[in-house]
């Protein structure tokens, strides 16, 4: 069977922060950010919640583990990303992409307005990653309460100022 992506199962919850982990690696070559490679993944109760509302989705190799994970919820007409991870050994490899777009289209199936997440505003595999996927920055008016209370509790958890940044891709409108 060949790679592929598909909506997790609860037994894939407890393998999510091993995944987690495995991508947090990259952040080892970032000096002033090496600090993340060893932080607190998501919680694997966390996980099963986010698998039960059928808003997690796995890529999973040719046989059936998975590699990498998308985790987000919806927010009244917005579905919020928490969580992409690859295992660091497929990355680069576009499971990362597959997945944002596999969240981008359950967002225009279920109509919704926008897909959002907060990121590492010059991480090249953060912002710079989203925005070629079409996500734009918000800021000032554009940013929601929301997405700004989000930002607000990442700085309280000790992130430099400026490092975060809001996005959010707004679903094209069928006529």
């Amino acid at each position: 069977m060949p790679a592929h992506i598909r909506l997790a199962l609860p037994d894939d919850a407890h393998l999510l922060p091993r995944i987690e982990r495995s991508a947090a690696q990259a952040f080892r070559s970032i000096d002033e950010m090496e600090w993340l490679a060893d932080a607190a993944t998501m919680a694997v109760d966390r996980h099963r919640q986010l698998i039960a509302r059928s808003t997690c989705w796995v890529a999973v190799d040719a046989d059936a583990r998975p590699t990498g994970f998308l985790s987000a919820e919806r927010h009244g007409s917005d579905l919020h990303i928490y969580e992409l991870s690859v295992r660091q050994s497929v990355q680069g490899q576009g499971w990362g992409r597959k997945l944002v777009e596999t969240a981008m289209e359950y967002a225009r199936l279920n109509q919704l307005a926008s897909v959002t997440l907060t990121t590492f505003t010059h991480v090249p595999w953060n912002a710079p990653f989203y925005r070629r996927l079409g996500f734009e920055h918000r800021a000032g008016e554009t940013l929601d309460k929301r997405l700004a209370e989000i930002l607000a509790q990442e700085y309280a958890c000790g992130f430099a100022p400026d490092s975060r940044c809001a996005m959010s891709w707004r679903v094209p409108r069928v006529p």
